[in-house]
């Protein structure tokens, strides 16, 4: 995998990739050059089917404090709309890996950055994280899917708290609205993030990945079409020997071989 980015760092140790973002003298603001290095990465992690895990976090101080508002100052209405359009895509790339995504959220999270720890699909804050959509503050609004995905996750009037006061939240906060899952000391974030991703990287890799696949088709449809959706899933999980192993070593009281 190419390691010469220069708004991001990719690590693979144990099938586990760490991602960070890279450019603490902006805080990681997102800006053009950030998403064409993020979509390289991800071609690179989606053709790595020894993969079980990503983690994404931020150097310095800040998650990702935001866009990069130096260069959507200059920008005309097309210009944004493309702009808004490329993280979009590039999240929803993030959101669809086969492989469980988990952000480690180790200080700021605004804007733009909220947005991609909302792309993620378990949150994980260090006690400093703070949260927030502050886009109104400057006369607009999220661009990368955070009106959509915020409520979807915390509800609708809790959403609509947070986009239209432009209020920053706090890690305890973000854990009691269920917009992160669990909150460590700033100094112990990354490796007890990198103990979940064992955790589950431990369970069988296709199971995990249709886990995830079922839950997130499932949430497009109405009860009758999820369920059914989800027998398909489990029934077709029969068909592969990680099942049989599983099985069988649960009734002889062993560890899965996977």
């Amino acid at each position: 995998m190419n390691m010469t980015y220069k708004t991001l760092k990719i690590e693979i140790a144990d099938n586990i990739a760490l991602l960070t973002a890279n450019r603490p003298e902006a805080m990681n603001a997102l800006n053009a050059l950030f998403f064409e290095e993020f979509n390289k990465v991800l071609d690179d992690l989606e053709k790595n089917d020894a993969l079980r895990a990503l983690i994404i976090t931020g150097s310095g101080k800040a998650f990702v404090a935001g866009a990069d508002i130096s260069e959507m100052s200059g920008m005309n209405c097309d210009q944004g709309k493309a702009f808004s359009e490329t993280g979009q895509q590039a999240f929803a790339r993030l959101s669809t890996l086969s492989i469980p995504v988990i952000a480690a959220v180790n200080g700021f999270a605004l804007g733009g950055g909220c947005e991609l720890a909302l792309a993620c699909d378990i949150r994980i804050a260090g006690s400093y994280a703070k949260f927030g959509q502050p886009e109104v503050n400057l006369g607009l609004i999220p661009g990368y899917c955070g009106t959509q995905r915020l409520p979807r996750l915390i509800g609708l009037s809790n959403a609509l708290y947070l986009l239209l006061t432009a209020d920053m939240i706090d890690a305890e906060e973000a854990y009691r609205l269920g917009l992160v899952q669990k909150v460590f000391p700033a100094d112990t974030l990354i490796d007890e993030t990198k103990k979940i991703a064992i955790k589950i990287a431990s369970k069988g890799k296709i199971a995990v990945s249709k886990a995830k696949e079922a839950t997130i088709k499932g949430m497009q449809m109405d009860l009758q079409q999820a369920s059914k959706l989800e027998a398909d899933y489990f029934g077709n999980l029969f068909g592969n020997g990680e099942s049989g192993e599983g099985m069988k070593a649960f009734l002889e009281k062993r560890k899965p071989n996977w």
